[in-house]
């Protein structure tokens, strides 16, 4: 299969797209440089990536879009958020628009911010939006990925949690702290945290490519969601360091604003499509996934 990846040099497109070669498959990543490689096109969107290199390829992954945190949301960075996230999908499917024949398959990131906050309910893909900033951004982000059904090929949006692994997203901030031995929870810890392992959004985004029963929204998390005491605990163990200095969350709120919503909220989000349509978790419980990360440097 031919795919092409777009934002593939981020946290997760680097290890999907070593698995998706290691299978056999044709990557071509988008990068905004200039670039002779082979396995690389320059693409600057709102520009459209040409029709006679899109109708080459079988299938698109679409991870392009501003990192959410850590830094606070100014009303720039918020307009940067947004636009990096709807003009490049828009774009991106503008050109499958104008491609003969036509890639099959979209399978487009968004995020579990999508539903907003819901104390101790139980979220699956069923919710519905809600209505703060970052929900705006994800139905947006969507609705133009969606656009991509009306040209016949199948949508997947693949809602992602909070993605675990060393050398990016959350952990990459919280290990400096716990190494700094000032970790623990945010606030009195009782808020949910819906994780998953990058082995597994790797998954999950390969599942959804090669099966065709799969479309519309899909959770990217883990089937167990922890609060953050005990995902604080947990990674405590894992590096071997304390875990009980906890940061007020009026202080998160001062250094964040807005953005630190997210980290006081919380959200309980099972991946309720992913495991009807069978897909099996390599991680499922907190402690395994975190030692297994942390254990990686005492193998070297």
């Amino acid at each position: 299969m031919k795919i092409l990846i777009t934002g593939g040099s981020g946290f997760i497109g680097p290890a999907l797209t070593r698995e998706l070669r290691d299978e056999g498959h044709d990557v071509i990543i988008t990068t905004r440089h200039s670039s002779d490689s082979k396995d690389m096109i320059t693409w600057n969107p709102p520009d459209l990536i040409p029709s006679e290199i899109i109708s080459k390829i079988d299938a698109v992954i679409n991870l392009a879009g501003e990192p959410i945190a850590p830094e606070r949301w100014t009303e720039e960075r918020k307009e940067r958020i947004m636009s990096s996230r709807v003009e490049t999908t828009r774009a991106l499917v503008e050109s499958m628009k104008n491609a003969e024949p036509r890639p099959k398959a979209l399978i487009s990131a968004s995020a579990i911010g999508y539903y907003g906050p819901h104390g101790d309910e139980i979220i699956n893909e069923a919710f519905p939006p809600a209505s703060d900033f970052l929900a705006g951004v994800c139905k947006a982000w969507e609705a133009e990925a969606l656009k991509a059904e009306e040209l016949g090929t199948r949508v997947v949006l693949v809602r992602i949690g909070g993605v675990l692994e060393k050398d990016g997203g959350i952990l990459k901030h919280m290990s400096a702290q716990f190494n700094f031995m000032l970790g623990g929870p945010v606030g009195d810890g009782r808020q949910w945290f819906s994780w998953i392992h990058r082995d597994d959004i790797v998954g999950i985004i390969k599942f959804a490519l090669q099966n065709n029963s799969i479309s519309g929204p899909v959770n990217g998390t883990a089937p167990d969601p922890v609060t953050n005491l005990a995902f604080s605990t947990a990674l405590g163990k894992a590096m071997k360091r304390p875990s009980y200095i906890a940061v007020p969350a009026f202080v998160i709120k001062m250094a964040l604003g807005e953005l630190a919503d997210i980290l006081i909220t919380g959200q309980r989000v099972v991946p309720e499509k992913a495991l009807n349509a069978g897909y099996k978790f390599k991680y499922t419980e907190i402690n395994e996934a975190l030692r297994t990360i942390f254990r990686k440097d005492s193998i070297k």
